[in-house]
């Protein structure tokens, strides 16, 4: 009896590790816990183009903290709460942008410093914001201009031609 309750009990913890390394692991990858837990500051935007919660918010390619919360405001324009390392000072004149990793990869917020020497407040707002660039817009605003050329020069022919 006494091997078999020494196996059984081995069986037992190495269960129970496996199942505290699955939960670990569950919530390293859901991110649980990742917030930076400091400043929150907000950025209003024409179009954040699918930028979703906890999307990095970066300066100068290095981390800083998440998207915490985008939502409507009364004026109908994409309000984005942001969560930002607390030992950041950012000058009141800094600005936001909405950029994607690569041609078609996942939207993050990109903060470009200002020059002023008064810092954002826990709660302020990021007064200079540039929305995100919708690849399909651009692509069907380019086709267009260069349909309406085309018809243009086809106007243009046909009128020489008729001189």
């Amino acid at each position: 009896m006494s091997a078999s309750r020494t196996r059984d009990l081995g069986v037992g913890f190495f269960v129970f590790l496996g199942l505290a390394a699955i939960a670990y692991l569950s919530l390293w990858v859901g991110g649980i816990g990742d917030t930076p837990g400091g400043l929150k500051l907000y950025a209003t935007f024409d179009q954040v183009a699918d930028l979703k919660p906890r999307a990095p918010v970066d300066i100068s390619g290095v981390k800083v903290g998440q998207v915490v919360a985008v939502a409507l405001d009364e004026n109908y324009r994409a309000r984005v709460e942001l969560d930002v390392d607390p030992k950041l000072q950012l000058p009141i004149d800094s600005s936001a942008s909405i950029v994607t990793s690569g041609l078609l990869g996942d939207r993050y917020i990109q903060i470009e410093l200002g020059a002023e020497e008064e810092y954002l407040a826990d709660g302020e707002e990021l007064s200079y914001t540039e929305s995100a660039i919708v690849l399909e817009r651009l692509i069907g605003k380019v086709v267009h201009n260069f349909n309406a050329d085309k018809d243009d020069k086809k106007e243009s022919d046909a009128e020489d031609a008729t001189k």
